[in-house]
């Protein structure tokens, strides 16, 4: 066997496992409410997303750029220690001074963003390398199949794991089971999936310190300025912009993830309009999770059957038929269209990331990856300010601003009259680029 495709096999392991751990965060099924409980007010929770979701748009390109220049594992190694530390300011923050609080948690969240960043393209650019050198980039699509596989089971434990963990009658009564006579209190189990999540941040980062560069890229030494830097990330949005094919798949992919986002965002009310309890919730996350491995399958499919054209009228088609569905909100049975959302934007990321790194040279790879990254969260940031004027202009009419529930129905009647204008609109970008899929 040559080095070059022991180096590929070992990076494909290590991939898998830095995609588990880095994505399986076990406070997810309590976002919000871990956050109240630490003391903060849901005005104070929306601001610390805020500022995460600022870091990430501001370090995603030049991330990108630096994992080009000075090498995608150092990038990625960043990426892990920046999450064990992300998970120890926030674990062990104090929380009698709520002011000081406020800011430890702002650190966190600006450290979680730049991980997001840092990890965005250079892992992905980092694998496809080293199978493109091993001359087996062929495998590409199989390889995402196995990661979204995996990343997603690891997601479906992290649901059902961090939610029981964060419940002070559930773990009093495994202590009791287990003879321990103690009662805990909320205070007492409201940082253990932060401390789980300590462990997997752990995990990630050596994943990362596994993972190796490929044989070319590691006989190369760059000194990196600020001046390179900018150089490398205006040369890619030109390469962009003169290659019609990777910007039409930016686009496109900007415009699907960001209205699915957007309503997926809000999936606990529209479980909550037609008819689930609360403790279903993480129910149907975990089944979701497990549809994501059906769905990595079919998208393998898809990618390897199909156009990229193809394959953008089949999951705007499939997006649309979801958010017609979702107005009626059928009780119980509207969760199927729920379902069909996510199927669609995992098809989405799996067809992306396939066509952007099938189009650039290695040369660019982690920063017009990023390019990506930045456009989805650009888009996602758009829609959400829209739908924010688009409420505020509701609650004008007295019967919606009274009932919350009918307020947000009237406001999911809108999201597939927009997917229908901004998908027409990429066609017509289309027509008129007439971007070629590279063979």
């Amino acid at each position: 066997m040559s080095k070059s495709l022991e180096i590929a096999q070992a990076n494909v392991r290590n991939f898998i496992a830095f995609r588990m751990f880095f994505n399986a965060r076990f406070y997810y099924p309590v976002f919000a409410v871990i956050y109240l409980d630490f003391g903060m007010t849901l005005e104070q929770f929306a601001i610390l997303n805020s500022i995460w979701a600022a870091t990430i748009i501001l370090a995603e390109v030049p991330s990108g750029a630096l994992s080009d220049m000075i090498g995608r594992k150092k990038m990625i190694v960043t990426a892990g220690i920046l999450m064990v530390v992300e998970m120890l300011v926030w674990g062990f923050a104090p929380t009698s001074n709520l002011d000081l609080l406020f800011w430890i948690l702002a650190i966190n969240r600006v450290l979680s963003g730049l991980a997001e960043a840092a990890a965005s393209g250079a892992d992905e650019a980092l694998v496809y390398d080293s199978m493109d050198e091993a001359g087996k980039k062929e495998d590409w699509a199989m390889i995402l199949q196995k990661v979204t596989r995996w990343q997603s089971f690891a997601f479906m434990v992290a649901l059902l794991t961090g939610g029981f963990l964060y419940d002070p009658d559930a773990m009093s009564q495994v202590c009791h089971f287990l003879g321990l006579e103690v009662s805990l209190t909320q205070q007492d189990t409201m940082r253990w999936p932060i401390f789980l999540n300590l462990v997997t941040a752990l995990l990630t980062l050596l994943a990362a310190l596994s993972l190796q560069e490929t044989e070319n890229y590691q006989s190369t030494s760059k000194v990196v300025t600020v001046r390179t830097a900018f150089s490398q990330t205006w040369k890619v949005a030109l390469w962009i912009w003169r290659t019609p094919f990777a910007l039409i798949v930016i686009l496109a992919a900007a415009t699907i993830d960001s209205v699915i986002r957007m309503f997926i965002t809000m999936n606990s009310e529209y479980y909550r309009q037609i008819s689930y309890p609360e403790v279903a919730f993480g129910i149907i996350g975990a089944i979701i999770a497990l549809q994501a491995m059906v769905v990595a399958r079919i998208s393998r499919g898809m990618a390897e059957r199909f156009s990229s054209n193809q394959n953008f009228l089949i999951i705007s088609g499939l997006t649309l038929f979801a958010l017609v569905g979702i107005r009626f909100f059928i009780p119980y049975f509207g969760v199927i269209f729920s379902m069909l959302l996510f199927a669609a934007m995992g098809m989405t990321g799996f067809c992306t990331s396939y066509y952007l790194n099938k189009s650039g040279d290695k040369s660019i790879r982690a920063t017009l990856l990023s390019f990506k990254g930045l456009a989805l969260n650009l888009g996602y940031g758009g829609i959400g300010i829209l739908y924010a004027l688009l409420v505020a202009n509701l609650r004008k009419q007295p019967e919606l601003a009274a009932d919350p529930g009918m307020l947000f129905q009237a406001s999911s009647e809108w999201f597939a009259p927009w997917l229908v204008i901004t998908v027409s609109l990429v066609i017509l970008c289309q027509l008129k680029w007439r971007g070629k899929a590279p063979s």
